[in-house]
């Protein structure tokens, strides 16, 4: 099925989304907000730029984006997947708690905030480009991979990991890793096995040689395990 985006408001582009009974193409898409909200099973292809919150508690469908996305692209995602062969605005991932974002070029401020993970629910971002500041701000859980595909500079912004107390950041660089807050600890990451299929996924997308990444550099940050965030949590 294909729909034309243009003259169309928001609300009239999302119900004929979700009236649609098979796979979806949307054309001349700029700026329509929550497409895609809750999606299950259909896959919708943009061309164009969707708004906000594009895949917002997306639960098990598939959107493509044939161009750039903005801001809180995959809020609170549940399952899927959403493949951006541009660039991202911020927040993308928030409070994302299962499925894959990948994106094929840069993202903006507070990538993957508030993350987390639930029994067999991992969710993953891959950034083929650089990331802001407050990269996994509060991360409970899940995997972020920053590669910093062209990037002559370190591919990520300041504040990086802030309040995190689980999960895993990967970022792929020869630049060493500065200004980093108390929660996190970095170390060169010795074994890529957790990110493998993630590089693997990505390259498929993008056409990008996952096997020539997974022999770069990338470091590894943790939550810090004397990390005074964790103190206010109540024990177990």
């Amino acid at each position: 099925m294909i729909l034309t985006a243009k003259n169309l408001d928001f609300q009239e582009l999302n119900r004929q989304v979700k009236s649609a009974s098979s796979d979806i193409r949307i054309d001349d898409c700029c700026g329509q907000r929550f497409i895609g909200s809750g999606l299950r099973e259909k896959t919708v292809t943009i061309n164009g730029t969707p708004g906000n919150a594009l895949g917002a508690y997306l639960d098990g469908g598939t959107i493509v984006v044939n161009g750039n996305a903005q801001d809180a692209v995959g809020d609170t995602m549940n399952d899927g997947r959403i493949v951006v062969y541009g660039s991202a605005g911020d927040a993308l991932g928030y409070a994302m708690r299962g499925g894959g974002i990948f994106v094929r070029g840069n993202a903006g401020y507070r990538t993957g905030i508030h993350m987390k993970q639930y029994m067999d629910k991992k969710p993953a971002i891959v950034i083929g480009g650089a990331v802001g500041s407050f990269l996994g701000e509060y991360l409970a859980g899940g995997i972020i991979v920053v590669l910093g595909l062209g990037c002559e500079e370190l591919p990520i912004g300041n504040f990086t990991g802030t309040g995190m107390h689980g999960g895993s950041i990967y970022i792929r660089t020869n630049h060493e890793l500065v200004g980093l807050p108390e929660q996190v600890t970095a170390s060169a990451a010795t074994d890529l096995t957790e990110i493998e299929p993630l590089l693997s996924e990505f390259s498929e997308y993008f056409d990008i040689d996952a096997k020539a990444l997974a022999n770069d550099r990338f470091y590894l940050l943790k939550p810090n395990a004397k990390n005074p965030y964790k103190q206010l949590y109540t024990a177990h």
